[in-house]
């Protein structure tokens, strides 16, 4: 399996350099569409191999990844711990987590390098590609597409890419290798039909039609391009072959897709769900899309998961009758509080129900077995923002909470307030506790100083 750190596959500016002819990049481009966007997998293997490999992958104990993204993020003072290490007093946010201590770490002074822009860094969140409000921004890969990219073939879905009050079109977590949002998914009604719901023979039939048709324009692209081979110049062949590789990788995927296709979906005791109706009811919403999360995992539908929570596209929210809080502005007004005391009332509000839903859905990992762990074992939970402080718009000194996936957990981990340490050594030290080989992701300079791995 290639898990080599992946290389930007964004274009070089200018043409192709060809002795006897211009060809005209824009051109070839056009023909390969997002394949060069695509994930490296294991293509040189005989397809008898690859079936082997991939059923003692599929047999080996699974490891898996939810992301989740507040764009609004916490209110600094009630999240932080003021003593760090072990042993440290929680915070009144981390209280609500209390029966869980133990079993996650929370990290202060931690950034994105130079991840700047105020709400545009969300889409940077698991990216970490710098400069997101600057003129020609290009997004990079996300953690959870390089981990697709490497793992995906093992699942039924590479990835799920979900999201809550989401402006479509704007906003994901989710980038593949040459900068292109894969959007999100935000109905859970949807995603679980995705899952769980079979489609009848002809609706089968014809899925696996669609894959042979792209596996046929794939086949014609690449002709296309091999004649193009003959022709560029020397710097340009490694482009070429990095072409070709792609498409030799989407040709196997399409031809798991196929085989996916025709085995029936896991059976599952939960009902579809009910789509609430209104943006409004956000935390129901997310509730639901962890319960969809943690039913993903439970069958094994998919390894890596990102949900993004676009508190800046919500309303005004409604807790419910009982919350003792009523909220009376939109959720963005409140994050600009400027220090009064009763939108920070209401924030408090809001935040506390974020960790109450984030201590419900660890209950519900710790309480489904797998083999002799909890699927909580096997789960690592990231759960963060792009923003340190939403209502000074920083991009510094991010809260973020890392629970699961089979770390040595109940510890404050408290870096340089001022000078921040790389959030993405977490997401290298995320991606080797996957059996990924990488020692570099984006902006990263190492793996997570001072967290370690429990035994496996």
């Amino acid at each position: 399996m290639n898990t080599r750190p992946a290389r930007s596959s964004r274009p070089a500016t200018g043409s192709f350099v060809s002795t006897q002819r211009a060809v005209s990049r824009r051109q070839f481009l056009r023909g390969t569409g997002t394949v060069l966007a695509l994930p490296l997998l294991d293509s040189m293997l005989p397809a008898f191999a690859r079936a082997a490999t991939a059923k003692a992958e599929a047999t080996a104990k699974p490891r898996r990844m939810l992301a989740v993204c507040n764009n609004l993020g916490l209110l600094p003072d009630q999240f932080f711990p003021k003593e760090t290490g072990r042993g440290y007093a929680l915070s009144p946010y981390l209280q609500t987590l209390a029966r869980h201590r133990d079993d996650f770490t929370v990290f202060s002074g931690v950034w994105n390098p130079d991840c700047d822009g105020g709400h545009p860094a969300d889409i940077c969140f698991l990216t970490a590609a710098p400069h997101p409000g600057s003129g020609g921004f290009r997004n990079t890969i996300s953690l959870d597409q390089f981990i697709a990219e490497r793992i995906g073939h093992q699942t039924r879905f590479p990835s799920l890419t979900l999201g809550v009050n989401v402006q479509q079109g704007a906003r994901s977590l989710s980038w593949t290798a040459s900068g292109v949002m894969i959007p999100c998914e935000e109905k859970a009604s949807d995603v679980f039909k995705r899952l769980f719901v079979q489609g009848t023979p002809d609706e089968v039939d014809a899925q696996v039609r669609k894959l042979a048709q792209g596996q046929s324009i794939l086949d014609a692209v690449a002709g296309q391009a091999k004649d193009l081979q003959r022709s560029v110049g020397a710097r340009d062949r490694d482009r070429l072959d990095q072409y070709f590789t792609s498409v030799r990788d989407l040709e196997q995927r399409m031809e798991m897709s196929k085989e996916w296709e025709r085995r029936p979906k896991p059976k599952v005791s939960a009902s579809v769900p009910l789509d609430p109706a209104s943006p409004k009811e956000y935390m129901q919403k997310v509730k639901l899309m962890y319960d969809m999360a943690r039913l993903a995992f439970e069958t094994d539908s998919t390894r890596s998961i990102a949900l993004m929570l676009d508190s800046v596209n919500s309303p005004t929210l409604d807790l419910g009758e009982d919350h003792a809080t009523k909220i009376t502005d939109g959720y963005h007004n409140l994050s600009h509080h400027g220090r009064s005391d009763s939108k920070i009332a209401q924030l408090k509000a809001i935040d506390q129900w974020h960790m109450k839903l984030l201590g419900e859905l660890f209950d519900g990992l710790k309480g489904t077995k797998e083999d002799g762990d909890t699927l909580f074992d096997r789960t690592m939970v990231l759960y963060g923002s792009n923003m340190g402080n939403a209502n000074t718009h920083v991009t510094t000194n991010l809260p973020t909470l890392f629970a699961g996936g089979g770390f040595r957990h109940g510890q404050h981990l408290a870096f340089d307030s001022i000078h921040n340490y790389p959030l993405p050594n977490l997401y290298v030290s995320m991606l080797q506790r996957m059996g990924i080989e990488a020692d570099k992701f984006a902006s990263s300079t190492g793996t997570m100083r001072g967290l370690e791995m429990a035994k496996a």
